[in-house]
């Protein structure tokens, strides 16, 4: 059986004995800590519009200015191509997979919560730095302290959402950070859209506006308590066991409290979670959650399409109104994606999800790349049913990834890493996502000059690959609760050949 899903279900130790109620409490926690996610979805969807805009180009790229009204209403794959530019957007995620190693530490020691205050703050400075701007190295220091915080967020948001949700609704309690990271993208688009009229510091505002997430984290994160696993991982046990209590709404939790009790005695026993990491008993964890999902993730393209898809738009011919009016309608099919996973995701799975919009999105990168090969890029104006297909096509894939490879890139890793190597296994995600971020970021727009239409055709090559390597090697997690994942590996046609058996565990 090539996806190796998870079917014995008498395996599992004490799950038939978890009970839990919704509780008003457990619903503040986790809306609050989801929060987070706006502050990376504000800045993607905000540096974009930010670097179509006039005003601020003027200001500190006036070369790519020029450029851009010296063929403003063409089609011109070139059009954006300057690294310091890309570097303005890059710098962030080269911040932030730095500071994600930090954040492992204070996640581990200090709880999930401390680093949500923390990258709340950080977030609040680059906000500041960046709308008071004079210059580039000024930017770059914003944007650095953006990245910051979105380091620590989202290593500790996932995690947080992930321990705090019962594991029959934990696909759609985790993916309120995508949704409120799709939210942020949406109103950041509308607000570029209004301040692009502002003459001449539209652009400060935009950037400006990010204050307002970061302090609605940081408010709400006073307010947070930390999740019974990070308790007791931290020897509280009595205030874990409360904690418990409280968002499961029942005294009824012995169960669950001690699976949560050993798996802490097992965490505790670990002096080098990172090193422990490498350990063959973690390979699944290490190949499928800490390095191919969220490298893959990036690698869709997507994130190139949310960063640029104002400058896309431009690039294609289209006006700086309909470039962000464009964008807007794009982020919207995000949204309406979030939403989708949201609903369906704990009854049909996280492989379907995957597998089915690989293949969409295989044909929809296809079809761009082909459209642009036929009528793009020759310096005249883009005919109006090609620009209509291509912002068409462009919400089918967005859709698409806002339904998979966006909210479960983040679901997936953070369930599936045993509590003593969880807080370096998200460090591990977080890194390599930043990593495959930047890096896009930074060549996306030299790649679009020099490889034209073909760049859609290299990102559907590589879709078709991540949906193989989904298909062959991730069993299937929904509704297996997050202390027993480990027992996937050992039910699976492939990792069952690597990973041991439970009573050896404790020796590889």
């Amino acid at each position: 059986m090539a996806g190796g899903a998870f079917a014995d279900t008498g395996n599992l130790k004490r799950a038939h004995l978890y009970e839990y109620r919704i509780t008003g409490y457990f619903i503040f926690a986790c809306v609050i800590a989801a929060s987070g996610g706006s502050l990376f979805g504000y800045d993607l969807g905000v540096s974009g519009g930010v670097t179509s805009m006039d005003d601020f180009l003027k200001e500190f790229f006036p070369s790519v200015y020029e450029k851009k009204h010296a063929h403003l209403h063409e089609t011109d794959y070139c059009k954006y191509d300057n690294q310091i530019l890309t570097l303005f957007t890059s710098s962030l995620y080269f911040a932030a997979l730095i500071a994600t190693f930090g954040a492992s530490y204070v996640t581990r020691t200090r709880g999930r919560r401390a680093s949500i205050l923390v990258g709340s703050t950080s977030f609040f400075i680059g906000a500041v730095v960046n709308a008071f701007a004079k210059n580039i190295a000024m930017l770059i220091i914003g944007r650095c302290f953006l990245g910051g915080g979105i380091g620590f967020g989202n290593q500790a948001v996932p995690l947080y959402l992930s321990e705090m949700a019962p594991a029959k609704i934990r696909g759609a309690v985790n993916q309120l950070f995508q949704l409120t990271t799709c939210l942020g993208i949406l109103v950041a688009n509308f607000i570029n859209y209004g301040t692009a009229k502002i003459h001449p510091w539209g652009w400060r505002l935009s950037l400006g506006l990010a204050t307002l997430p970061a302090t609605v984290m940081f408010v709400g994160g006073i307010f947070l308590p930390e999740t019974p696993n990070s308790l007791i991982e931290q020897g509280r046990l009595e205030e874990g066991r409360r904690i418990l209590e409280r968002v499961r709404g029942t005294t009824q939790v012995d169960a669950e409290f001690d699976d949560l009790v050993d798996a802490s005695n097992a965490a505790r026993a670990i002096k080098n979670p990172f090193k422990n990491l490498l350990k063959r008993k973690n390979r699944p964890q290490l190949v499928i959650g800490a390095l191919g999902i969220p490298a893959f993730q990036q690698l869709t393209g997507n994130n190139s399409i949310l960063f640029y898809a104002p400058v896309i738009f431009q690039s294609l011919g289209f006006s700086n109104d309909a470039a962000l009016y464009s964008a807007v309608i794009t982020n919207a099919a995000l949204v309406v994606g979030a939403l989708m996973s949201m609903a369906f995701v704990d009854k049909f799975g996280r492989r379907a999800f995957f597998l089915e919009a690989g293949a969409e999105m295989f044909i929809v990168m296809v079809a761009v790349g082909i459209t642009l090969a036929v009528d793009f890029g020759y310096g005249k104006p883009i005919p109006k049913g090609t620009g209509v297909f291509l912002v068409v096509v462009i919400c089918l894939f967005v859709l698409a990834y806002g339904r998979s490879w966006g909210p479960l890139g983040w679901l997936v890793p953070s369930e599936i890493f045993p509590l003593e190597t969880r807080s370096a296994g998200q460090s591990m995600v977080v890194c390599v996502n930043m990593i495959f971020t930047a890096l896009v970021a930074q060549c996306f727009l030299v790649s679009l000059c020099h490889l034209k239409y073909g760049i859609f055709l290299l990102f559907a090559g590589l879709i078709l690959i991540m949906t193989a390597f989904i298909f062959f090697l991730l069993p299937e997690t929904k509704q297996v609760p997050i202390e027993e994942i480990y027992l996937l590996w050992q039910n699976h046609w492939f990792w069952s050949k690597i990973v041991p058996e439970q009573g050896k565990l404790s020796q590889v």
